[in-house]
Order: C-alpha cells, then sequence, then structure tokens
C-alpha cells in the first residue's frame, strides 16, 4: 500500500499535474492539503475518473483538505475532536482535517494552522489546535494500541535545525519556535514516528520551497511536510520518499509530495 501527502496550493489550479502524478505514482491514497475552494468547486470528477474515491472540507479560498482513496474511504470524519480548537470572532471551526479508514489505515490529511507572527492570535491557535490533536491521536492509542494511524499533512512546524535552509534566516520566526517544535514532539513522545526521515535523511532535504527569491533553484527550502504513524503502522513502513522533481515545471506547487510504502 502507497500513501502519499501533498500540500498542492489550490486543487483546481493543479488539478491537471495531480491526476498526471496519480496516474504515474502508484498512489493508493493521497491527502491533499490547501484545496482552496468549496464542496462545489472541487473537481472530484477527474480523481473518480481514475478509479479514486474521495472526501474533500472546504469552506472558500482559505484552507481546506481532502483525501483520495483507491483501496475504501470509510467512516469519513472532518474534524478529530468534537471540540476542536476554532478560529477568528466568532469562532470558525476552519477546513483542516479530515479522516477515513482506507483499507484499515486510519488516514488523516491535516492543514496546521500557520502561526503567521510569535505575537498573532494565530500562533496561539495553532498550539491550541495542535495540543487538541495530540489529546486526540494520543486517546486512540491508548483505547487500541495497535491501532493503524497515518497522521499526513503540511505541518507548517521544522522541528529540527536541519530542516530549514538556514536558521538565522527564521530568527524570531514562526515554524522554529521552541513552543512549535516541542508541540511536534509530544506527538513523537505519545508514540507517533516520523516515518519519512529515516528514508530520507538530512540535511539540505526539504518538501517546501517558497516561490519569492527563486528559493527553489537556490535549494533553499524547509521540511514542513509529514507522516507520522502510529506504532503499528510504523512497523509496516518499507520505504517513502519526497518527489522533488513535482516541484519543477511551470504550475507547480510550492511543495513535494512525500510517499511512504507500506509492506
Amino acid at each position: 500500500m502507497r500513501i502519499a501527502t501533498w500540500n498542492v496550493n489550490s486543487i483546481r489550479s493543479r488539478i491537471d499535474r495531480v491526476a498526471a502524478w496519480l496516474e504515474r505514482s502508484d498512489v493508493d491514497v493521497l491527502a491533499i492539503q490547501e484545496t482552496k475552494c468549496r464542496e462545489d468547486q472541487f473537481p472530484g470528477d477527474r480523481l473518480t475518473e481514475l478509479g479514486y474515491e474521495y472526501a474533500h472540507v472546504g469552506l472558500n479560498q482559505w484552507n481546506g483538505v481532502a483525501l483520495v482513496s483507491r483501496v475504501g474511504l470509510d467512516d469519513v470524519r472532518t474534524s478529530f475532536a468534537v471540540d476542536q480548537p476554532l478560529f477568528g470572532e466568532p469562532g470558525v471551526l476552519e477546513p483542516r482535517a479530515v479522516g477515513a479508514t482506507c483499507a484499515g489505515v486510519q488516514v488523516w490529511s491535516l492543514y496546521v494552522p500557520n502561526g503567521r507572527e510569535l505575537d498573532h492570535a494565530h500562533y496561539a491557535y495553532k498550539l491550541a489546535w495542535l495540543e487538541r490533536l495530540r489529546a486526540a491521536a494520543s486517546g486512540w492509542l491508548e483505547a487500541e494500541p495497535d491501532v493503524q494511524v497515518a497522521l499526513t499533512g503540511d505541518w507548517n512546524i521544522a522541528p529540527q535545525d536541519d530542516d530549514v535552509w538556514d536558521m538565522s534566516a527564521f530568527e524570531g520566526s514562526t515554524h522554529v519556535s521552541p513552543a512549535e517544535r516541542a508541540a511536534f514532539a509530544a506527538f513523537i513522545e505519545a508514540g507517533f514516528a516520523d516515518v519519512v526521515r529515516p528514508h530520507t535523511p538530512g540535511p539540505g532535504v526539504y518538501t517546501f520551497w517558497d516561490y519569492q527569491q527563486l528559493r527553489f533553484p537556490k535549494r533553499q527550502g524547509m521540511r514542513i511536510d509529514f507522516v507520522l504513524g502510529s506504532p503499528a503502522l510504523a512497523a509496516r513502513v518499507s520505504g517513502a520518499s519526497i518527489d522533488r522533481e513535482e516541484r519543477k515545471g511551470k504550475g507547480a506547487s510550492d511543495h513535494a509530495p512525500v510517499v511512504v510504502d507500506l509492506s
């Protein structure tokens, strides 16, 4: 079984690339982030033509997540907890999580809040969102230690120094702050494993390159897209890769797909 995650930065703009990539990548389940569209705008017909089912949640031109599967899509959930943190005033449940069971694996497509700035309300929201997700995921493991869970997506955190091209360029910024890194580490402490890093060691291995200042050709990127697996899921991982080639060319997303193979 092959699982992948990809922040496509607008599914309507990238559907041709997504469809072509699915055709040649042999992926069974794809978690998508930043669809940037409503339910009625999601180009699901292109995916069903390829033999995939899909589940999508989105509100407008921001956020949005989807799961695309050719091995089943059962028990679809559009939030990981009944008290998933809200943002704004009044509070809104942003479309940042969708989960489903695919061939026995509970796969989640997650678009973690960006945080914006360290003193911004969105940063506090980000930390609260991550803590509630960790609590929920820990609960799943406690209830069923052998459950297979893949927490996939754009985490908007670079948990290690070599996950950014130059730490000095991020001084005082989000994504690398101690609190964000501690929030990420809490998932590892809870029993989840970064199942991609052992197969794609750094430094200089990234999943995101900003469109500005020629970051991609300069190899100035960040590793912020991850698959965290429960112990039972991690035990099945036989390989993983980051498809850097998909970041190249006209109309590319600023993120590359991250792929995990299960035995």
